[in-house]
């Protein structure tokens, strides 16, 4: 699983970093997690408000944070 967290690099990214990370440490699911702040590239996805979580290629969360458990339901599907 590839995931990549697209954001400026503020405390609202680095939260979702962490519930992502605790997301998948919960389901023992290996990935690879990338912070993603160049602005051409996070535009590339079509983000309009940050922060986002890209998983596999795919813009699944756009502006907000979400609960680890949220986190978790979304990585399992």
């Amino acid at each position: 699983m590839d995931i990549k967290i697209l954001g400026p690099g503020c405390h609202r990214c680095h939260d979702l970093e962490a519930r992502t990370r605790q997301a998948l440490a919960d389901l023992g699911v290996d990935a690879t997690v990338e912070a993603v702040t160049d602005v051409g590239e996070i535009a590339g996805y079509g983000l309009l408000q940050t922060p986002g979580l890209v998983v596999d290629g795919d813009l699944v969360v756009a502006g907000r944070v979400p609960t680890v458990r949220e986190l978790a339901r979304l990585l399992a599907a």
